[in-house]
């Protein structure tokens, strides 16, 4: 795969390098290590492209997995404790908060990086949220998120989004002083 376009997000790009060139470097490794033509595996049962070969972003998670892994990169989970403190008197809920959990895909020093082959919605959340609570948490201080270009997009499941909206969604949502130093990188196959 190649990196085909990158978006500084609250000066992330020049934070990165300054502190964790190295960290980026096998960043670029992963991503040029993976084989896109290999992850060709899903069979379309969408209505506008049934039986049209896809990207399968599982598959292509998985490989990013293997890779980071393999350069001790961690998986970081934490447990939510869901307040109920909030709940209106005579609220009783049926279901419990126990087993959530949000998590990193990669951590690395205080590097963390998000893989988002999902739904638009997960990738500004990634960014704007996650990241911030990972930081507040001490686990990151900075971050990167890797998301398919569009034409790369165009060719998995429909509704996977794409580093062209990503970018301009953040463009027009501005910095907030509680925001992390992350770089968006895009990329294609």
């Amino acid at each position: 795969m190649i990196i085909a376009a990158r978006y500084p997000f609250r000066d992330g790009e020049r934070y990165i390098n300054g502190k964790y060139a190295h960290l980026l470097e096998e960043v670029r490794t992963v991503i040029h290590s993976i084989e896109a033509s290999s992850h060709i595996t899903k069979i379309s049962r969408e209505k506008t492209m049934v039986g049209r070969a896809l990207y399968d972003p599982k598959a292509l998670n998985k490989s990013f997995k293997q890779q980071f892994n393999q350069l001790g990169w961690d998986e970081v989970r934490i447990p939510c404790d869901y307040p109920t403190k909030y709940y209106v008197d005579g609220y009783n809920p049926r279901i419990s908060s126990g087993g959530a959990f949000r998590e990193m895909d990669f951590i690395k020093e205080k590097l963390g990086v998000e893989v988002q082959f999902g739904k638009y919605a997960f990738m500004v959340y990634n960014v704007a949220a996650k990241m911030t609570i990972f930081r507040n948490l001490g686990f990151i201080d900075s971050g990167l998120e890797i998301v398919p270009m569009k034409q790369f997009a165009d060719r998995m499941s429909t509704g996977v989004s794409y580093f062209e909206q990503i970018a301009w969604d953040l463009e027009q949502r501005g910095v907030a002083d509680i925001d992390v130093p992350a770089l968006v990188i895009g990329i294609d196959a």
